[in-house]
């Protein structure tokens, strides 16, 4: 067997992971990314006694109305280890421009270092269409990034993972080239509260960001009502096809429920490709529904 053959059977092969503590990280765009996309499942893992990594490709240091440059980026660094705390995770942020991150070799190189560091078994970020640049070019990376993690000649001082890890999408609304399809869908309806009280911890964008970009939007000033209407804003709306997916993982009953939380995922296709078992080995909480 050759050299690239055997790195490309690394990609290809089924996954079948030994009970143990997973190491999971994802990449989101800004410092709040990643709580929303996988923000409950990341609860869940944690409840579980796994580990979790978020890492923010920006400082987020335009995101604001009015606040902008270093004091933004120092505020939202706050805010997402805060949040980070809240929901269990280890919150790692990037010293890039919100606005200007760009598919570079550099930046290539330090995602793979990441995914090195953390020998992360689960691999999680967007896909790479988008309507913000920071997304897709997040995105670009993650995906770039998904074979590389396995080369040694690259990067050599960081020692490759032991293992091509699965890479996963969060679910998105765009239709093209292909619109999202949702191979995972966990069952978040026993963490939706505390996904919110994460949520709240970055106030600058769920509360004051809010107002700017539309401005018929009027935030209560109350901090639990403010909560009640973050949980009422970020209540995801159910398609045909992850109510089809949370029957597969749950069952009829919860997929019938009205409004459903839930987290969903689709499988890249440059990482290692999961059977059914280890999809279930990687989401040990799927099936397991809880009031």
């Amino acid at each position: 067997m050759t050299r690239r053959s055997f790195l490309a059977g690394l990609c290809a092969a089924s996954v079948a992971l030994p009970q143990r503590q997973l190491r999971i990280i994802a990449f989101g765009a800004h410092p709040d990314d990643c709580d929303i996309r996988v923000g409950g499942t990341s609860i869940l893992w944690s409840q579980m006694g796994h580990a979790v990594k978020w890492v923010s490709g920006t400082n987020g240091d335009a995101g604001h109305p009015v606040m902008g440059g270093a004091p933004l980026a120092r505020r939202r660094r706050a805010e997402a280890t805060e949040a980070g705390r809240r929901f269990g995770v280890t919150y790692d942020i990037l010293d890039i421009h919100d606005g200007e991150l760009m598919p570079t070799l550099e930046n290539r190189n330090l995602i793979i270092q990441k995914i090195r560091e953390w020998q992360a078994d689960l691999v999680l970020g967007p896909r790479p269409n988008d309507y913000h640049p920071d997304h897709r070019y997040t995105g670009v990376l993650v995906q770039d990034a998904a074979y590389m993690v396995v080369v040694p000649a690259v990067l050599p001082l960081v020692p490759p993972v032991k293992r091509n890890p699965v890479f996963l999408y969060y679910e998105d609304r765009f239709q093209k080239p292909t619109p999202f399809k949702p191979d995972i869908v966990v069952d978040i309806r026993s963490v939706w509260e505390k996904k919110i009280e994460g949520l709240d911890a970055h106030e600058s964008q769920f509360y004051e960001f809010q107002t700017s970009v539309n401005a018929s939007i009027e935030v209560p000033k109350d901090p639990v009502e403010r909560k009640k209407w973050l949980s009422r804003r970020r209540t995801p709306q159910a398609s045909d096809a992850v109510r089809a997916a949370m029957r597969k993982w749950y069952g009829p009953e919860t997929a019938a429920r009205d409004p459903l939380y839930y987290e969903a995922f689709e499988i890249c296709e440059y990482g290692a490709q999961p059977d059914e078992a280890g999809i279930r080995e990687l989401f040990p909480m799927l099936g397991k529904t809880r009031a």
